[in-house]
This record gives structure tokens, sequence and C-alpha cells, in this order.
């Protein structure tokens, strides 16, 4: 359609001039909305007494019907970010964008629907499904872009938008809450009308995201970039396909890092409310159990940027080993808070802990370009997702049925996370031992264009080792 050329690919190539942290801002804008996935947890009570409104009758969904919303949006997240990946890098980062915000936002308005009508298999298509496939195009698309951008900072770049993914639910949970309190009435609960207001709201912010998004031209580099590549950073100047990366060790092991790091955090992340009260029963309140979890979610924003900037430095392997090294260290430290009850330690390790789940995101898409390359990151990340959604399911399973588990042998619920936190601790051992198993991709993986054929790369294959671009630069 011509009214949607501005998406075309060649639309959104970066004219001479530009400055690529312009690009910054684009990102944030997409992943500030899709985080919202992580404030879903708000509209759980009031979807409860969507039919007996001052409190549940006989109809009303329970909680643990609820949970679905979210399983099945983070599932197509990781599902939609492995299949679209290779379309991402062929279209461009302007329609996958335009097509993130129309599933996302449009999931909200199905799911209002399904809300209205109190059918919960809606609710599902549109949030779960619609709007997880929203979430998966909305995530990949624009750290595929940024790390076209920052060759000299990926670490950094992805750091940036991917923060505002862990900080999302910052902005979510309290408009959600003022949208309900505004909206709600006699006979509603608010819910239906605050997933119109924030599908609309959630569209405009991310459209912003979608004009100003621009590709850097073939070729360019930063002013003065050289690329630094070895064995000893793991940092290759080839390019290896999506398809031919996923037949590769150092993927699979990548797969399980990222895994193991999600499961561990999630898990924290699923249970902290609770978890925090009945570790220190009399000590910490339910107020006080809201502010830890918006501790945690400070954590887990500032971790993005922090770790994954630091891994530019000393590199992506030296940070997951950190990663791998100190999160057994905190978890097993855990139980030991409880035990002495002080909740400042407490507090503390899950902080540090939550950090690194943030960081092990924001830094994984700069390990796949250092292994990988550029041309088909995206692509690759998007595939790399899926160990998201497997560690969504396994996280909160290990902690809920653990502790049940211990429950009903007879331990008190202050003393029933101690087996699970030592569980975590050898999932973590684990990634330790396959971050020490990666070694730099066989060259026999590397992309090797035929005479006269140009890659899949977006339009944006930087000049390799610091060979000067044919195209215009771009302002740093």
């Amino acid at each position: 359609m011509a009214v949607l050329s501005f998406l075309d690919r060649d639309r959104s190539i970066a004219g001479p001039g530009f400055s690529r942290w312009l690009v910054p801002p684009a990102a944030l804008a997409i992943h500030l909305s899709i985080g919202q996935a992580y404030a879903y947890s708000v509209f759980k009570i009031p979807m409860t007494t969507l039919l007996g409104i001052s409190a549940p009758v006989a109809g009303d969904w329970q909680q643990a019907t609820i949970a679905h919303m979210f399983q099945v949006a983070i599932a197509f997240l990781g599902i939609s970010a492995a299949i679209f990946g290779a379309w991402l890098d062929r279209v461009g980062p302007r329609r996958a964008m335009f097509a993130s915000a129309v599933c996302f936002s449009g999931g909200f308005l199905v799911s209002a629907v399904g809300v209205w009508q109190h059918m919960f298999w809606l609710v599902i298509l549109g949030y779960g499904v619609l709007g997880g496939i929203g979430l998966g195009l909305g995530y990949i698309s624009p750290v595929s872009t940024l790390i076209k951008w920052f060759p000299d900072r990926p670490g950094m770049a992805t750091g940036l938008a991917i923060m505002g993914f862990g900080g999302g639910a910052m902005i979510a949970s309290p408009l959600s809450v003022a949208l309900m309190a505004h909206f709600k009435s006699p006979t509603s609960m608010g819910v239906a009308e605050t997933f119109v207001a924030m599908g609309l709201i959630y569209f405009v912010f991310m459209m912003f995201g979608v004009f100003t998004v621009r590709l850097p031209a073939p070729g360019w580099v930063p002013a003065g970039f050289v690329m630094k590549t070895g064995s000893n950073r793991m940092i290759t100047a080839a390019n290896v396909e999506v398809g031919e990366a996923t037949r590769t060790p150092q993927f699979w092991l990548l797969w399980t890092m990222l895994c193991v790091n999600v499961t561990a955090g999630i898990g924290i992340i699923e249970q902290a409310s609770p978890m925090i009260q009945e570790m220190f029963t009399g000590k910490v309140t339910a107020v006080v159990a809201g502010g830890f979890v918006g501790l945690l979610s400070l954590g887990n924003m500032g971790g993005r940027f922090i770790w994954s900037s630091l891994s530019d430095r000393i590199g992506r392997r030296a940070t997951y080993a950190t990663f791998f090294l100190l999160g057994p260290a905190l978890y097993a430290t855990i139980p030991h808070a409880g035990a002495i009850s002080s909740v400042p330690l407490f507090v503390l390790c899950c902080f540090v802990i939550i950090s690194m789940y943030g960081g092990g995101f924001a830094t994984v898409p700069a390990y796949l370009r250092d292994m990988f390359g550029t041309m088909q990151v995206g692509a690759i990340h998007g595939r790399l997702l899926t160990a998201w959604s497997t560690a969504g399911i396994l996280g909160p399973l290990l902690v809920n049925g653990m502790r049940q588990h211990e429950i009903d042998l007879g331990v008190p619920k202050s003393g029933a996370y101690t087996v699970t936190m030592y569980v975590m601790v050898c999932l973590l051992l684990v990634g330790f031992v396959c971050n020490l198993l990666l070694k730099p991709v066989d060259p026999r993986h590397y992309y090797r264009a035929a005479a006269g054929d140009a890659p899949s790369t977006g339009g944006s294959e930087p000049a390799q080792s610091g060979t000067a671009a044919a195209s215009p630069r771009a302002a740093s």
C-alpha cells in the first residue's frame, strides 16, 4: 500500500549528518511500552470481581486462571521473535516496529471485548497471543538496529533499549491503577475501559519510535572506529546466517546460559512479595513488600544498562562469568539471611540478583553479535529468546512447586525456600560451565556471498576491521 510506503526499509536509511543518538529514544519508546507486561499483575485482583464487583461471585475468574494471560504472552514473545526474526532483518526495523505497535495495542482492544463479554478465551487471544506477538516483534527490532548503529559500544546500546523493557512496569503500574480508578463504576471494575485507553495510548507512543528509527547506510561505521577482533574477547568480523548459527554449539551454549539465568531470576520476581513476607513473618508488611517489589524493578532496569555497558569494557564472557559466580553466592546467602532474620541482607542479595537477571537480557544481544556478526543478529536473537519462554515456565514452577512441597513436608513457610535457593545455585553453575566452553565459531559456518550476491543485512552491514565506509558517515 502506497500509504504505508514510509515503512519500507529504503525509506528508513539515514542520510548524511543523521545523529545515531536519535535512535535510542526510538528504541526506548517501544520497550517502555511493551514493558507493560511486567505490570500485568495489577489487573489480577480486579479481574476476579468483574461480575460481583464488590466481591467474587460464581462465574468470576480465579487468579490462577488470570495468570495464564502472562504465561501465554511470554510464550508468544519467544515464539514470534524466533519466527519473525529473519523477516525483521529483511524488511527493516520500521515495518517490524509498526507491526509490533498494531499487535500490542490491538491485543488490548481485543482483550477489552473479552472482558466486556466475559469470555476469557478472547482475553487470552488478545493479551496473550496478539499482544505476545507484539512483544516479540517490539523486543528484537530496536535491539538489532542499535547494534548496527553502535558497533563500538554494542553492550551500552542494547542496554539503553532493554532498560526500557525492565522499567516499563514503573509507568504501566500506576497508569493502570489510575485508569481503573477513573473508569470504575457500580457496574464496572474499569478493566475493559482501561484496556481500551492503554491500547490507544501505547499505539501513539510506539508510533514515535516507528517514525524516528533509522538504519545506517550500507558500509557505515562511526568515525575512527576499528573493530577489535580476536579469540581473547571472541569478537568476529565475519557473519553467520541464522540457520547456520542455530547449528553451532555456541548458539546452544548461549541458549542454555540465558535460560538458567532467567529461570533463577524470574522465580524471584514472580514470588518476590510473598517470599519476603513469609521469610520475615511479622517484620515485613504487605506495604513494605510492595516497596520491595518496586526496588527490584529498579534493580532490573538499572542492571540492564550497567552490566551491559560494563561488558563493553571487560568483555561478554567475563560479564557472564560474574553472573554465574556471584549469583550462586547470593542465592546461597538468602536462606542465611532468613535464618538470622536480616531483612537488609535479604533485600541486598535479591537486588543484585535481579540486576544480573536484567543484565543478562541486555548483554546477550552483544554476545551474539560478537559470536555471529551483525548480518542477521536480529533473527538469531529472536531464536535465542525461546530460552526466555522456557524459563518463564520453569522459574515459577520451580519456586512455587518446591515451596509447596516443603510446606507439605511440614517445613515452616519461613524455611520453605531454602531448597529452592540451592537448586538455583546448581542451575547457575551449569551456566558457568557453558560460558567456559564457549569458543569462537568455526570459520566453516561463516557466510560467504556468491559473486554478485548481497546478504540480507537490513542495509546496515558495517565495514569490517576499520575499513573506510564507501557511503557518507553519519555524525557520531
